[in-house]
């Protein structure tokens, strides 16, 4: 009987993964043909035709520049990516120190009106942000935040904060009013509690609104197109989506598909560091949001 559950678990098991498997193939092959395009002169289909590191050449030099010209179309990469990790790392910073006091504050106060309050930050986090362009566009313009990379950073800000707040009121949720209570029976202040006691026991969720927050603020791209027009602000979304259209020459495939990595592999290492945490919300929201 114990064999043949035992069999019927590694049926299951081995069948689970064939058809994880199968379905990570074709994401891998992308990836695969994204590297071939990055380092052959062209490709004929999926065959790389060639070989060269030119389009590597960028990493170097940090100038992008059309072939047989001296006119520079793009931005230099390194301030693109210095944009893009500033714009990220911002973000991710104020969404942890906001979601972490406004989420303390919904759990712990009781006060006239949190009812109606924690229904208004669900509703706001399912709204689409991008139905207020046009508003968010007047309101920038008349605060003279336009064409800066802090206007897009108070306009991610503020349409992701609801889902940080939601994520650290449920870890908040999760402890015990006692433990809180015997800190300040101990002598603590209601801020060192809160520092000392509380904040070192929802790390994980600190952790997740983190990460959330990052990736997000690394892979913005609709905002930076709409509120950014100089190029000394565009982040590497925005190079990416130039050397994909053409906007300024012509497409270049390989240089794209080289931008495209470099893009890509903060994001894959970030997230190899970082996806415990992401396992740990993931079980621990279930009985606290």
């Amino acid at each position: 009987m114990l064999r043949s559950r035992y069999l019927s678990y590694r049926v299951k098991s081995l069948v689970m993964y064939a058809i994880a498997f199968g379905l990570t193939i074709p994401v891998i092959l992308l990836y695969i043909l994204l590297l071939l395009s990055s380092i052959s002169k062209e490709m004929v289909g999926i065959i790389p035709v060639g070989f060269t590191l030119e389009h590597w050449e960028i990493a170097k030099t940090g100038e992008i520049r059309v072939p047989g010209t001296e006119a520079q179309y793009y931005p230099n990469l390194y301030l693109v990516a210095f944009n893009t990790f500033l714009l990220a790392i911002t973000i991710a910073g104020l969404e942890l120190i906001f979601s972490s006091l406004a989420g303390y504050v919904i759990s712990r106060y009781k006060f006239k009106g949190r009812s109606h309050l924690l229904a208004l930050i669900l509703i706001l986090h399912s709204f689409p942000g991008v139905t207020l362009l046009i508003a968010l566009f007047y309101i920038l313009n008349m605060l003279k935040l336009f064409n800066t990379l802090l206007g897009v950073i108070i306009v991610k800000v503020a349409l992701d904060l609801p889902l940080g707040i939601w994520i650290m009121k449920g870890f908040f949720d999760g402890i015990p009013w006692d433990v809180e209570m015997s800190a300040l029976v101990d002598g603590c202040t209601r801020l060192q509690a809160w520092w000392k006691i509380i904040m070192p026991n929802v790390r994980n969720g600190l952790m997740a609104v983190l990460i959330f927050a990052f990736l997000s603020g690394w892979s913005e791209f609709i905002y930076v197109l709409t509120f950014i027009t100089s190029q000394d602000y565009w982040t590497l979304s925005m190079l990416v989506y130039a050397f994909t259209t053409g906007e300024y020459f012509y497409i270049q495939p390989g240089v794209t598909a080289t931008i495209a990595i470099l893009y890509m592999i903060p994001v894959v290492v970030f997230f190899i560091f970082a996806q415990r945490y992401l396992l740990r919300i993931t079980i621990a929201g279930k009985g606290t949001v």
